[in-house]
């Protein structure tokens, strides 16, 4: 346990891996967001909380059985010559599930059905939002972790890896959700990173790799974009506010002094 404490190859993975488990949750985070604003207010930071302790529970499971983790990635059976492992079934279902849920919030933003259902007081149950969290955190954590073995060979390391990955994306979770929340524009950028990974989860499971640099790169080149746009925006209203508010009281002045 000293000798891990003291290497600095041990450090290096750590923080190597932890910074790689962050950015691979941020879709996983992004999800929770949004399937989240469908229970009433009161309920959704617990909805919140209970899907990344499910991650982290899944993934840390998942890394204390690394001998079948293994046999997931050997072909279960072929068609024709294409082999299928049960990792390409599980990250084949999971993207096509992540496709259907994204372009049907989607359809429902356009079409303005959240606002309908927001006005006759209908939200979501918890039950059924636990469930979908819970599958797509299992198939973020297969992912994951299979990224984890992949870079580090000392299980203590990964599992601490995780931790402080989860821990980070608690304390993040709710002003993400809330900056999702306050800007429209905002969450259909991020339902659009969803169905992006979604397609990139099918990829995988077809053996056509997609490296996630590419995917998260053009939602950051969108979301600063975005940034700037709500920064504009902002500013704008500040202008029309002070106009107003110059032209209010130049009309009181000229009032005041009529006879």
């Amino acid at each position: 346990m000293l000798e891990l404490l003291t290497s600095p190859e041990v450090w290096t993975g750590f923080i190597t891996l932890t910074i790689l488990e962050i950015v691979l949750g941020i879709d996983n985070l992004i999800f929770l967001s949004i399937v989240s604003q469908r229970l009433p207010r009161d309920k959704q930071p617990t909805a919140r909380r209970v899907g990344l302790f499910l991650a982290l529970f899944m993934r840390v499971a998942l890394l204390f059985t690394l001998t079948w983790i293994a046999g997931l990635v050997h072909p279960a059976f072929y068609l024709g010559e294409f082999a299928v492992s049960w990792r390409d079934i599980v990250l084949g279902l999971g993207g096509v599930f992540l496709i259907y849920k994204g372009t049907v919030e989607i359809h429902q933003t356009v079409e303005g059905k959240d606002e309908e259902m927001a006005a006759n007081g209908k939200t979501a149950g918890m039950m059924a939002t636990i469930i979908q969290i819970a599958v797509l955190d299992l198939v973020f954590s297969l992912d994951s972790v299979i990224t984890a073995v992949g870079m580090v060979n000392d299980l203590p390391v990964m599992v601490a890896a995780v931790v402080v990955a989860i821990i980070v994306m608690l304390v993040a979770a709710e002003p993400v959700a809330g900056f999702i929340h306050r800007h429209p524009t905002v969450k259909m950028l991020a339902l659009s990173f969803l169905l992006l990974v979604g397609f990139a989860l099918v990829a995988d499971a077809s053996h056509f790799h997609i490296p996630r640099g590419y995917l998260y790169a053009a939602i950051a080149f969108s979301l600063s974009v975005e940034s700037l746009n709500i920064l504009a925006a902002a500013r704008q209203k500040r202008r029309e506010a002070e106009r107003n508010g110059l032209q209010a009281r130049a009309e009181g002045e000229g009032g005041d002094t009529n006879p």
